[in-house]
């Protein structure tokens, strides 16, 4: 992206003819389809597709009938800010999950058609373009790129904060300078992260409210791997809000949704959470912008958030599947969170041309899901990653190709 030699408030110059979106490279996935074409997978093996991030698990036993009970919900307009009863039943889940001791469906509740829907329209409600304070939009490098395409989009200066085996893997609250922090609309926080793993703790949590509080700006939190995880369900951001008496959730957004929680990512359905002043801008911009889900997803929605059984089934799954992959691959041992592995090589870009030519195999370059530092440097480039959802024996495969694969 380009970027100004002004002070720390500072905002890339686009010429006349310079639209914002021309600032953004190709999107990760096609950025892979350039990698690997003109290359020959090794007809005997068959492929295995571990780059996208997309469960491929069995479908929730309701799904079904729950549609089909609801087909004549297509005749009518959906709201956006999503039907009572799907709020309702979001309001209830979050309150089991993270034993909210209140949350309002009504003013602190929306749908969304997915958090990526939603990671990116928050930035257009959260900061002023127009502006020449509140300039930065801060993001683990590495990240969903969501987050970035937002940011720029919106107008705003992404600031990114490396997440690396030195700081294991956690975006480093000390080391942004007190000028960024002083000129922050918002942070995005991803936890667990995509794709490294990490899971945010309560004290960083409360690290990170300090400087919130300090310097005025806001949190926007991807939680939508929340129930993927090795050991203890991870604390989200609401939950750590309450226990500090944060009255209503003040500057906290959360995003989640079914894509990976239930393996319903052709749904797209999630919800956002959190302080009502913000709900309310952000469904003011919704209501123009009309990313409303119909209502008969609404009500397979609904039949989700209030089943734990198939979320149960699937985190077993998950499980079984990373230790599985270590097991078969001989080092390492699995992320906390998430269902990635983020493994380091030599060269990501180089290690997948190799592992799709020699293996048949498809994985993610690190450096895809990066930004280059104001050094040049990126962060993802000595990784790759690997997603695990097509069940452990896949999984095992999957290891044992990649530790034959040479560059």
């Amino acid at each position: 992206m380009e970027r100004a030699d002004a002070g720390p408030c500072r905002r890339a110059p686009l010429s006349p003819s310079r639209h914002r979106l021309d600032t953004l490279g190709a999107y990760p996935f096609e950025r892979l389809k350039v990698l690997l074409s003109g290359i020959t997978a090794p007809a005997g093996l068959a492929h295995i597709d571990a780059g996208a991030g997309e469960p491929r698990l069995p479908l929730p036993p309701f799904v079904a009938d729950t549609l089909q009970a609801n087909l004549s919900g297509f005749s009518r307009y959906p709201t956006t800010k999503g039907s009572d009863a799907l709020r309702n039943t979001v309001a209830d889940w979050l309150t089991r999950r993270y034993g909210l001791k209140e949350i309002h469906a009504d003013s602190q509740i929306l749908s969304a058609n997915g958090t990526r829907e939603a990671l990116f329209a928050v930035a257009h409600a959260l900061v002023d373009p127009d502006s020449r304070e509140k300039a930065y939009v801060l993001m683990p490098n590495p990240m969903y790129q969501i987050y970035l395409g937002g940011a720029i989009l919106a107008g705003a200066e992404p600031y990114f904060m490396p997440c690396t085996p030195a700081t294991g893997f956690a975006p480093d609250l000390a080391a942004v300078p007190e000028e960024v922090w002083r000129n922050t609309a918002f942070i995005y926080v991803c936890s667990p992260s995509n794709p490294t793993g990490w899971i945010a703790g309560e004290n960083w949590y409360r690290d990170l409210f300090a400087l919130a509080d300090r310097f005025d700006f806001n949190i926007v939190s991807d939680e939508c791997y929340s129930e993927i995880y090795m050991h203890q369900p991870p604390v989200g951001l609401l939950q750590i809000a309450e226990g500090l008496a944060r009255t209503g959730f003040s500057r906290c957004l959360v995003m989640n949704s079914l894509s990976k929680r239930s393996a319903l990512p052709g749904m797209r359905s999630g919800f956002i959470a959190g302080d009502a002043a913000l709900i309310g801008r952000f469904a003011k911009l919704r209501t123009y912008t009309g990313p409303a889900t119909p209502v008969p997803l609404q009500q397979v929605a609904a039949a989700a958030w209030s089943d734990e059984t198939h979320v149960e089934r699937h985190l077993a799954v998950y499980r079984r599947s990373l230790e599985a992959f270590f097991e078969a691959y001989g080092e390492g041992e699995p992320p906390e969170g998430s269902f990635f592995v983020w493994l380091p090589v030599s060269d990501g870009e180089a290690f997948a041309k190799a592992a799709y030519a020699q293996q048949a195999v498809t994985i993610l370059p690190g450096a895809y899901l990066s930004a280059d530092d104001a050094s040049g440097n990126n962060p993802g480039k000595g990784f790759i990653r690997a997603a695990l959802v097509d069940g452990p024996e896949k999984a095992a495969e999957l290891a044992r190709r990649l530790r034959q694969v040479r560059i």
